[in-house]
């Protein structure tokens, strides 16, 4: 019995062709070909933020080293190049140099005090508005003008404020508390670093506000509600339920501020100029930089203070980030 001709047959057709070309594309083949279709098109999409990155950020930084081995200054840039006199000079001058160490301290004092600072007084603005009541959400705008302010102008209220002769702090301070004389918030140590640590903390509070404030409005309501069931203090409430959920966003606050404090330069130049105790490194690089026309010096200096930026971020990473964040 033969078999029937038009069931025997094999399909014929658009489809069977359709059919072929899946089943040849679904091989390894032409899993790697449209593998390399989407790597061309990811490069092709991320290539415009690379070469971004490469002209201003790498580039930069690799033109700040080579100037950092050369003796020269500023008047000489033009002639400065890749293949020029490399030395170690500007390094062993900033090592040995007078000012160098104390400009250290003094930035390590003002990052760290600015941070921590800025921390706890957006953690108790955060926890202060935590409750909804009539004009929170203007008062919680309101929070935000420091930050948003421009640096000069607010140096510039900032200074009026603390003058020595017609100052609004120091009339109510000699009229209504008792101040024997006026004090140079300014230009008077400790006074100096002092007013620019409480400035740093007043003008990067609300960037730290905002971020405690979105955590906890994120943090569920029922733990705190059973520990107050179970009879625990308001205390022991922000000791052991609050807390530990704002440590993480904590540990990133105090990453985040201690690298934009340490770097900071405008805040301090504006109010002080770098007198009076106030001279920290990125003050000292501009000195160097503009008055003396040591760009070799300051070039140096500046790979200094990244190179103590990057050792003291990683030992943070490395220890105190992951202890909060356990």
């Amino acid at each position: 019995m033969t078999a029937d001709p038009v069931l025997a047959a094999p399909e014929q057709g658009p489809g069977a062709g359709a059919g072929r070309r899946r089943g040849r594309g679904a091989g390894p083949r032409g899993r790697r070909s449209m593998a390399m279709r989407d790597a061309r098109f990811g490069l092709a999409l991320i290539s415009p933020t690379v070469v971004l990155v490469v002209v201003l950020v790498v580039l930069p930084i690799l033109w700040t080293v080579v100037l950092a081995f050369q003796d020269l200054r500023l008047i000489q840039l033009q002639s400065a190049s890749l293949f020029g006199d490399y030395t170690l000079d500007n390094f062993v001058d900033v090592f040995t140099s007078p000012g160098f160490w104390s400009s250290l301290t003094t930035t390590l004092v003002y990052a760290t005090g600015g941070t921590a600072a800025a921390i706890g007084l957006g953690l108790v603005a955060a926890l202060a508005l935590r409750r909804p009541f009539r004009g929170r959400t203007f008062v919680r705008a309101s929070l935000l003008l420091p930050y948003v302010a421009p640096v000069v102008a607010a140096t510039f209220v900032w200074t009026t404020m603390l003058n020595p002769q017609f100052g609004i702090v120091n009339e109510i301070g000699t009229n209504l508390l008792g101040w024997d004389e006026p004090i140079s918030f300014l230009s008077q140590r400790p006074w100096a670093l002092l007013t620019v640590i409480f400035f740093e903390m007043w003008r990067s509070f609300p960037f730290a506000f905002l971020f405690l404030t979105a955590r906890l409005e994120a943090a569920p309501a029922s733990l705190e509600e059973a520990a107050r069931v179970d009879g625990a203090t308001p205390t022991q409430i922000f000791r052991h339920v609050v807390l530990p959920q704002l440590l993480p966003t904590i540990a990133v606050l105090a990453l985040l501020r201690f690298i934009w404090t340490f770097n900071n330069f405008d805040d301090i130049y504006l109010l002080t100029g770098g007198g009076a105790g106030t001279e920290v490194i990125s003050v000292r690089v501009f000195d160097f930089l503009v008055s003396r026309g040591d760009i070799g010096a300051a070039s140096a200096q500046a790979l200094v203070l990244a190179t103590v930026l990057i050792v003291l971020v990683t030992i943070y990473y490395r220890f105190a980030a992951k202890e909060e964040v356990a």
